[in-house]
């Protein structure tokens, strides 16, 4: 059963799209984003315990950097595979149907995609034209930080587009 695995990897493999330039580009603003909210947090932690102040807009700045790092991480999941996969059932199917499902799937989750960023881009223009700003010190226009999410999606739908392609390839291929 494991050669029928590791078989079944080396195919998906040959087909699945290598990081481009996308990819790396969001994977190193997640990583800028995590280091500069590990900054501001012990920032605030040291400015609270040793001076008594609060900044009182780490929580908000928090939240941004999550929802970015959220969105802006998708398209380097799908590119290096991190998502969860039923292997127990893949293992079962013959090599064209493993790469059939796995169309399948991304067919689906382009459809899921194309919606999702299609909502989050009316969800930002609302929010640009009707001017809302965060109720907070920093007044921040909420259209700012909003508009990673669609900006996130449309990587992800453009990663996501390229794996759908690959498993083309394999399906036709045989799934070999």
């Amino acid at each position: 059963m494991k050669d029928a695995e590791f078989a079944s990897e080396a195919a998906e493999d040959r087909f699945h799209p290598a990081p481009t330039l996308l990819e790396n580009l969001c994977m190193w603003i997640c990583e800028i984003a995590i280091v500069a909210m590990g900054a501001i947090v012990i920032l605030e932690i040291v400015t609270r315990n040793l001076f008594g102040f609060s900044f009182e807009m780490s929580e908000e700045i928090g939240g941004y950097i999550i929802v970015g790092i959220s969105f802006l991480s998708l398209p380097v999941c799908q590119v290096y595979r991190s998502y969860h996969h039923v292997q127990f059932v893949q293992n079962r199917l013959s090599p064209r149907m493993q790469a059939a499902s796995h169309l399948l799937f991304d067919v689906l989750s382009l459809v899921f995609c194309g919606v999702l960023l299609w909502q989050l881009t009316r969800f930002v223009a609302s929010t640009y034209r009707s001017e809302d700003i965060a109720p907070t010190l920093l007044a921040t226009p909420l259209w700012i930080p909003q508009a990673i999410m669609p900006i996130g999606m449309l990587a992800a739908t453009l990663s996501l587009l390229r794996s759908a392609v690959g498993n083309w390839r394999r399906f036709q291929a045989g799934g070999v």
